[in-house]
């Protein structure tokens, strides 16, 4: 995978926030992945899997929409969660879809 950005911001007005997409990247095949970060040193409440919530994946999916309008072609895209629990690193390919 090539990296493309890193730390990708959005706003929604002056003083609310859109969302944050951690690393955009593009895989091999030409799909463009939206990468949440997630680590967590304890698993008490689900770990750093679970901690991407229905709202975080909407403004996941907001930020990648944004992103995607300045584009002149739509790749395929999907996201990924990257899940650091204490010292396992577990990378999940398609974690969720915008659908």
């Amino acid at each position: 995978m090539r990296l493309v950005e890193r730390n990708y911001r959005v706003a929604r007005g002056p003083s609310r926030r859109g969302g944050e997409i951690d690393l955009i990247v593009r895989d091999t095949d030409g799909t463009l992945v939206f990468v949440e970060v997630r680590a967590r040193q304890r698993t008490d409440h689900g770990g750093a899997a679970a901690s991407v919530t229905f709202g975080k994946q909407r403004k996941l999916i907001y930020a990648a929409q944004v992103y995607l309008q300045a584009l002149h072609t739509l790749p395929p895209c999907r996201f990924d969660v990257v899940a650091v629990d204490g010292d396992e690193i577990e990378w999940l390919l398609a974690a969720f879809d915008a659908g």
